[in-house]
């Protein structure tokens, strides 16, 4: 009988060895006995790093899946889950392509197959159903996996909710988009007033200065008539474009501070529009910082030409006020009132010009109005910025 040689070692290790055995029909033959301790200590060590990274993976912020060679899906952390509200085995293989956005779906996967195809890594957004039947947009980065030999294994990414993200673009998008059409609006409205308004009454004024110079027996009386129209149209000229050079920019509001800036355009508004503004303005410093004068004023510039254009109402009233560290502006109206919400939403941008200035200087801006009962518009500014003090001076032509 062959005898092998069979050893041990501590802790149970077996080692390689031959040992006989005795077959039914009374021969032996040689068994091997193979050493298989470095194998199950891999097979530990495999089943130890999965728990591990699963328990990463299902509390970790994100949302995280896995698939295999076959492109199929194979895994999903507790994050996906809860979003999506299915069950593991609902959302395994091709599972999860049902919470897409059907007008998403196609373009993820091409993405997806092109990337799998060429094991490279990728990056997309999608609306992805969540469990209460809302579609929301995530944003999903993917890299392809691989084996410890260098094999492809599949691919893991990791998704995250930007639903926020996304409709806070959309909203800044929709401003500037605004924002240019306001600023087209107001160079065609400039284009508009010098060429149908300016240029048609310089052109009247020189014809009636050329008639008075070729007017060679005109008498004296008659010259010192047309002299005198002249001088009127030139003053009107000047007085008029002063009033557009005050809505482009305020010569008051730099020199004389922001209660003379205010009265001076209630006072214009007023003989423009045949219309009748009550200013009440109450310990308004005129060295109120640049910033928070030059905020306040284009606020009451676009709250009365709304007022004016959409109230109805002929009578206005505006109070300007100051605490010790907080400057308020009502501007109140008794006309047909307004839905505050629906005209935020709607195409213009006063509401939304005056809330987005305020916020440069920490402002607030609260409406009250009601249907055929009038609006009024509470402005709030704290004092927070350093003030300027105030620079006087310019020069002003004389028609008086």
């Amino acid at each position: 009988m062959l005898e092998g040689s069979l050893k041990t070692e501590p802790h149970s290790r077996t080692v390689i060895g031959l040992n006989p055995v005795e077959t039914p029909e009374g021969k032996f033959v040689l068994s091997s006995v193979v050493d298989i301790t470095e194998r199950k200590r891999i097979e530990a060590a495999l089943r130890e790093s999965e728990e591990r990274f699963r328990l990463v993976a299902n509390t970790a912020p994100v949302m995280i899946w896995m698939s295999g060679v076959d492109q199929l899906w194979t895994y999903f952390n507790r994050p996906w889950l809860e979003f999506t509200g299915r069950s593991l085995e609902a959302e395994m293989g091709k599972g999860w392509a049902e919470g897409v956005h059907p007008e998403d779906l196609r373009q993820y996967l091409d993405i997806y197959t092109k990337a799998f195809d060429q094991r490279e890594s990728f990056q997309t957004e999608y609306r992805l159903r969540r469990y209460d039947g809302e579609y929301r947009w995530v944003f999903d980065s993917s890299v392809p996996r691989f084996n410890a030999d260098g094999s492809f294994a599949g691919y893991i990414g990791s998704t995250i909710d930007v639903t926020e993200r996304k409709m806070a673009e959309k909203a800044l998008s929709m401003v500037s988009r605004r924002l240019i059409e306001a600023h087209e609006e107001e160079r065609a409205w400039i284009a508009r007033e010098l060429h149908d308004d300016f240029v048609q009454r310089l052109v009247a004024l020189k014809l009636n200065l050329e008639t008075l110079r070729k007017g060679a027996r005109t008498s004296v009386a008659d010259l010192r008539e047309g002299i005198g129209k002249a001088v009127q149209q030139v003053c009107n000229l000047s007085s008029d474009m002063q009033a557009i050079s005050h809505r482009l920019h305020s010569s008051k509001l730099e020199y004389l501070g922001l209660a003379a800036a205010a009265a001076g355009h209630c006072r214009e508004l007023s003989d423009q529009y045949k219309v009748q503004i009550d200013l009440h303005s109450e310990n308004i410093p005129k060295d109120l910082s640049q910033e928070i004068s030059l905020c306040i004023f284009r606020v009451l510039q676009e709250a009365l030409q709304n007022a004016i254009k959409h109230s109805g109402s002929r009578r206005f009233q505006v109070s300007l006020s100051r605490t010790s560290n907080e400057i308020f502006l009502t501007v109140h109206d008794s006309g047909i009132g307004f839905d505050p919400v629906e005209a935020i939403k709607g195409r213009g941008l006063g509401l939304t010009s005056m809330k987005e200035r305020l916020k440069l200087v920490d402002g607030e801006l609260s409406i009250e109005s009601q249907l055929r009962a009038g609006t009024t518009i509470h402005v709030r500014v704290p004092l927070t910025s350093r003030t300027r003090s105030a620079r006087f001076g310019g020069m002003k032509l004389n028609c008086a």
